[in-house]
């Protein structure tokens, strides 16, 4: 997965908000979010189930599902920091995601994949939804002008 002196811990569970928050910031995803520390916390409480990956006691690597935990799950913030990408963490985090939900039966496994990302998915049996497919995506600024912090 990584340099075999780096030491590599894959853990089903959630990361510390301070290392989350860091992790979450490589995205730039804040820059349109503009969530806050305490923010991201509550989001990571509210998950059903997530993968952090650590090198070396750093969070490099993260991923949650949200789900009812029976028939929606929602593969969320599936983030590898930019220095440790195509070293096979983020497909160990989404496979573990996917085990949980296949072992919970669920039915319905969705995700949304940030641009230029699909192709990860498709090679790993995610498929484009149809042009004519159900579902939509509601699009609203909730604070006008807000910076991110």
């Amino acid at each position: 997965m990584t340099d075999s002196k780096e030491r590599i811990i894959c853990l089903e569970e959630m990361p510390e908000t301070g290392s989350y928050w860091e992790l979450f910031s490589t995205t730039g995803w804040n820059s349109e979010y503009g969530f806050s520390r305490e923010e991201l916390e509550q989001a990571l409480k509210n998950s059903w189930y997530g993968v952090s990956v650590y090198v070396d006691g750093r969070l490099v690597g993260f991923g949650r599902v949200l789900s009812d935990g029976i028939h929606h799950a929602l593969i969320a913030d599936l983030i590898v920091h930019p220095n440790f990408r195509c070293r096979g963490i983020g497909q160990t985090i989404l496979e573990k995601l996917l085990a949980r939900c296949r072992d919970s039966r669920i039915r319905d496994i969705q995700l949304f994949a940030a641009k230029g990302r699909s192709s990860f998915y498709e090679k790993r049996g995610f498929r484009k939804r149809d042009e004519d497919a159900p579902g939509m995506e509601y699009l609203y600024e909730i604070f006008p002008g807000l910076q991110s912090g």
